[in-house]
């Protein structure tokens, strides 16, 4: 069994390309302007300006998140990161009596509900807290993908901030079950998730490959000429639409890294609050302060990205009988659409021409 990320990480699985951070520098307030290749060779320890070219060159020496080259002048308050392809030597996984909300067990298989802010898998400075240092020490002898051996009993992942439903294998049976599903895309998911904007149609299909970003390595970015990234397919409905959000309906034909994100931000409609992508502030709406302060309020009450899985359906790995799940909209995800439901039916931009998807809708009614 080989490991592809699109099969057998579906969905926002950051490992697909993943630059793991081995230096991160804040430049000091008194710092004079110098080519940043000389700054990192005195600041870390055996390297050569040959090495730091290289990282530059290949787009792995970030300044303020987006890549730069090795004449580059560092100013005062600049953050330097130095991403690799290599992970550094990670520390043993440990197990931790972290509580998990497990919707279902048995023999088999472990269905969990993910709380967002949670880590799914340990990685370089996540080393503590992660879903999987709770599952050693919850369960015994996980099985692990051949070369995956820190990540005992993964046949998937969601995003940290991502909250939801996880299948987690309990022996090579399973897992081998399990992945092969993923890989021949025979489970089912569906995601809400509340977007900027209002969307021109009730339903709608997003193509276009993804692969990392040529500038920003942390983020994904859609390439509709098929040049680079990986083929990406989301299908999706929209469940509600209020004055500049709308909540939609999820389904991933394919699973590629950050594939929600990314494909709702090149459509114009990043996802509310997503930090990584820029909905962390106001994309669509007035100049108002009230607005913005409304805005700001919601951005509290939900300091992630509003994106939730919501539903698993998978093959019993011995049984063969179809497992399905559902797991609610978090109190944060609520809260914000019925803050939004509220303000939509009281503001009077509610007055504004009618939009398409109000049209559309009534004429499905009618």
């Amino acid at each position: 069994m080989t490991e592809d990320i699109e099969e057998l990480f579906l969905e926002e699985n950051e490992d697909e390309n993943k630059l793991y951070e081995h230096f991160s520098i804040t430049v000091d307030k008194g710092q004079s302007l110098l080519r940043i290749d000389k700054f990192l060779m005195v600041r870390i320890e055996n390297a050569t300006r040959n090495k730091i070219k290289q990282a530059a060159d290949n787009g792995n020496i970030l300044v303020n998140k987006e890549a730069v080259k090795s004449n580059y002048k560092v100013k005062p308050g600049d953050f330097i990161q130095i991403m690799l392809e290599t992970p550094p030597r990670e520390n043993e996984v440990l197990a931790e009596d972290i509580p998990l909300n497990i919707v279902y067990e048995d023999d088999q298989v472990v269905v969990i509900d993910k709380e967002p802010g949670m880590v799914v898998h340990p990685g370089h400075g996540n080393y503590r807290g992660t879903l999987v240092n709770a599952l050693k020490f919850h369960f015994d002898n996980l099985p692990s993908i051949s070369d995956q051996m820190e990540r005992p009993g993964l046949v998937h992942r969601i995003d940290k901030d991502t909250s939801g439903l996880l299948v987690i294998a309990k022996t090579e049976i399973a897992m081998t079950s399990l992945a092969e599903q993923f890989a021949n895309h025979t489970t089912d998911r569906l995601y809400n998730a509340l977007v900027w904007g209002v969307l021109a149609e009730n339903e709608g299909t997003i193509i276009g490959n993804i692969g990392r970003h040529e500038r920003n390595r942390m983020q994904m970015a859609v390439y509709e000429d098929g040049t680079q990234g990986k083929h990406a397919v989301t299908h999706y409905k929209v469940l509600e639409h209020f004055s500049y959000v709308t909540l939609v309906e999820c389904k991933l034909e394919t699973g590629r890294t950050h594939q929600i994100r990314a494909h709702f931000k090149h459509i114009g409609h990043t996802l509310f609050n997503d930090e990584r992508y820029g909905g962390d502030r106001i994309l669509k709406g007035t100049t108002f302060n009230k607005y913005k302060q409304f805005v700001d309020n919601c951005f509290k009450v939900c300091p992630r990205q509003a994106l939730h899985a919501r539903t698993l359906s998978f093959d019993h790995p011995t049984t063969g009988e179809r497992m399905s799940f559902e797991s609610p909209l978090p109190a944060d995800i609520v809260e914000i659409v019925e803050r939004w439901r509220n303000y939509s039916i009281n503001s009077v931009h509610a007055t504004l021409p009618e939009d398409p998807i109000d049209r559309n809708q009534k004429e499905l009614k009618s």
